[in-house]
């Protein structure tokens, strides 16, 4: 069998989810195709990979396809692709897609998912992974397309209703939703065998339920430690507790993330609530700026370690299992709403909802209803979504504008003039990856 990482250049993500693969007894023998367009990191990678091989005794070869011109050998005959690129580099693009929209006071903290940032990054993703599909199409139309690549639920949701190729979305922010809840309010001897149900859309599904292991209901005690501050200030995750408070449940991406994705949080009006929630902003570029700073000793460390991590919370690995072993495995992925999987959101709408997988494919299940609160806060963002996916269709700069006339956070800040403005500077930064919009 073969798998292709497309964006192999990313040696942690290719270390884990690889690796995870190199432990599975089923898929021993197994040909990993690594591409990407720097030499030099896929160079990185092969070795931080070959190490970890010898160390495991696996049976697996590596081939590695740099530059858009290998990209089709690195595909053909596939039967797994697995997506993790990023598009555009540090300097200048990610850091555009800060420094424009402050020179509006238009503060953004991750800036990958939603708000402006994440619409410039879509457009510019969208037309990238299409030549992906394109290509698949031709020398393995019968892959599935595992994409970990953000705005998952933009570039999933084009995929999926716009090219022949399946597709699921991935995530791992619903693995550690409840783990982190509890251990954030010590409520660690609540955790074995406790019972949950989470569904919604990407970075903003719900913990709908949570239970332990004797079926009852902890959400009551979880408001009572809430209530009463039995957590500490700096423990990160004080935007989800309010949502806790004021909503009533808590969601699967961190608090960094969820002070963005709202009108509530961050707001020039109200600069000490970013104290009060401790919201970290510009946080994606001090991220980005160390990780570059401290890459070649995280380097350095990982050929001096090649021992491999213990199996990963990724789902790649054990989706590919069971569709190759035909024993069912339960994941959450991002798939469309067909079918009416969550019942108040859009048919169109990319969501994220408990899928098994066996060797007849990807099972989404259908959950019914949100709670009418947690529904109306993802509907907020399916909006800017399937607005800015249009945009990624029509190349119209009018629906590049509605698109962020209706994110929730840039429509909380801007005037409809400035929202049009900080979209022609973003255009004009970023032209040069970019088709042209008129």
């Amino acid at each position: 069998m073969k798998i292709t990482f497309l964006g192999a250049g990313s040696t942690v993500f290719v270390r884990n989810l690889i690796g995870d693969c190199m432990q599975v007894e089923a898929l021993q023998g197994t040909e990993f195709a690594l591409y990407d367009i720097d030499a030099e990191r896929l160079k990185q990678s092969l070795r931080v990979l070959e190490g970890i091989r010898e160390k495991l005794g696996a049976k697996a070869t590596f081939t590695c396809h740099c530059g858009v011109a290998k990209r089709k050998d690195a595909m053909r005959g596939a039967s797994f692709v697995i997506n993790a690129v990023q598009i555009g580099g540090y300097e200048p693009t990610f850091k555009s897609d800060f420094s424009t929209p402050n020179k509006y006071d238009l503060r953004q903290t991750i800036g990958d998912t939603v708000g402006v940032g994440g619409i410039i990054r879509a457009l510019r993703t969208i037309p990238v992974l299409e030549d992906f599909t394109r290509d698949m199409a031709e020398v393995c139309p019968d892959a599935l397309f595992l994409n970990y690549t953000n705005p998952m639920a933009i570039l999933s949701g084009y995929l999926q209703r716009y090219t022949p190729i399946k597709t699921v979305g991935l995530c791992h922010s619903v693995q550690v939703c409840s783990k982190n809840l509890m251990t954030r309010l010590h409520m660690e001897d609540y955790m074995e065998g406790r019972r949950e149900t989470i569904f919604g859309i990407n970075h903003m599904a719900w913990l709908v339920d949570i239970r332990d292991k004797d079926g009852n209901d902890l959400y009551p005690e979880i408001k009572r430690r809430i209530e009463a501050h039995e957590y500490e200030d700096d423990c990160g995750d004080l935007v989800r507790f309010d949502y806790i408070r004021r909503l009533g449940y808590y969601c699967t991406e961190s608090s960094t993330h969820q002070a963005e994705y709202n009108p509530f949080y961050i707001k020039r009006n109200y600069p000490e609530l970013l104290e009060r929630y401790r919201i970290p902003l510009d946080d994606y570029i001090r991220r980005a700026h160390r990780n570059i700073d401290r890459w070649n000793d995280a380097y350095d460390a990982l050929l001096r370690d090649p021992e491999p991590p213990a199996r990963s919370r990724e789902y790649a690995s054990r989706i590919i299992e069971a569709m190759v072993t035909n024993v069912p495995y339960r994941i959450h992925g991002n798939v469309l709403n067909t079918g009416n999987l969550i019942d108040e959101l859009p048919t169109e709408a990319c969501v994220e909802v408990p899928i098994l997988v066996d060797g007849m494919g990807l099972h989404p299940c259908k959950m019914g209803a949100l709670p009418l609160q947690c529904a109306a806060m993802c509907r907020g963002r399916i909006n800017m979504e399937l607005l800015t996916i249009k945009a990624a269709r029509t190349h119209s700069r009018e629906d590049v504008y509605r698109a962020a006339m209706f994110d929730p956070h840039t429509a909380a800040e801007l005037s409809i003039d400035d929202i049009r403005s900080v979209i022609d500077d973003l255009l004009a930064d970023q032209q040069y990856m970019l088709p042209e919009y008129k």
